[in-house]
């Protein structure tokens, strides 16, 4: 898996300027795939560029401004990039924001919700033509250790009715696990030839763990950094989803070690549940209404 030449493999990961996304980057485009960094923050973007760029003068990198936040940005993302390109071997959604103060979206979504499951699931749905027209594509969506023992609350997915940070921040992770699995299901269904894989990172020093939008506080980012494992080795689980060939599809990466907090990647066992048949058929379901995104598997 780690020498697998990528030349020719074009691929997008969300949240890519930093963290896992950004580490990602920089291993896909070292093995010669034309990576672009999808980023709310285009500035940032460009700093990542350039940092990838002195690691690798070869590297194939640009950044495109994605707010997954926003409806209207997540389409207008897929219309730039089809304008450009015409194949799509591999979709990253690695993005995410963790426990912010309790906010909406643009379009009215609770903030995590919207951007970490309903963000990609529309992407993903916009991107889905040239995914299906690209030979053996697959899409990657990263989940957490966090999903476990959560719930997704269909009767107050805004927060209106009540709102608790990590709580919500656990069931947009459960989402991202059950969309992934449903996403698998329903490719094999159709016979369509694309796989759709979730993993996770354990628990890995990166910014994501930040307080809302402002960054994690220095204290803590020591604390991660002592107890927690380092982003080269969370990032190996998306490395391994994106790219290991003995994948089938509907498998999700972890970490092999204790709690599947640290450690090397391997095929992870979900709790026994978590895949309820009518829970992710209803998620589904709730995301093309609320994004009004609809997978064409014909």
């Amino acid at each position: 898996m780690l020498n697998q030449d990528l030349k020719e493999k074009m691929v997008i990961i969300t949240g890519a300027s930093n963290g896992i996304g950004l580490e990602a980057a920089k291993v896909l485009s070292n093995r010669g795939a034309h990576v672009i960094l999808a980023v709310r923050n285009q500035q940032k973007g460009e700093e990542a560029v350039v940092t990838i760029l002195e690691q690798n003068k070869e590297a194939k990198v640009e950044a495109l401004g994605l707010d997954l936040s926003d409806l209207a940005s997540v389409r207008a993302f897929v219309n730039e990039f089809t304008k450009r390109y015409n194949q799509l071997d591999i979709l990253i959604n690695n993005a995410g924001v963790m426990v912010p103060p309790y906010e909406k979206t643009k379009d009215g979504f609770e903030l995590q919700f919207g951007t970490n499951h309903l963000g990609h699931f529309a992407l993903t749905g916009l991107l889905f033509p040239l995914l299906k027209k690209t030979p053996f594509s697959r899409v990657v969506t990263l989940s957490s250790i966090a999903h476990r023992g959560a719930t997704i609350y269909f009767d107050n997915l805004d927060g209106s009715k009540g709102y608790q940070a990590m709580n919500f921040y656990r069931q947009s992770k459960l989402a991202n696990l059950l969309f992934a699995k449903e996403l698998d299901e329903r490719l094999k269904l159709h016979g369509i030839p694309m796989l759709s894989i979730a993993c996770h990172p354990g628990i890995t020093s990166t910014n994501l763990f930040k307080f809302g939008k402002k960054d994690s506080p220095a204290f803590f980012k020591k604390m991660l950094a002592l107890f927690f494992q380092s982003v080269e080795m969370g990032v190996l689980p998306t490395i391994y989803a994106a790219t290991e060939d003995s994948l089938k599809g509907g498998e999700y990466i972890g970490p092999d070690g204790r709690g599947n907090r640290k450690g090397n990647p391997t095929i992870e066992t979900p709790e026994n549940g978590i895949y309820n048949k009518e829970t992710m058929r209803k998620l589904w379901e709730v995301s093309e209404e609320l994004t009004g995104v609809v997978y064409d598997f014909l």
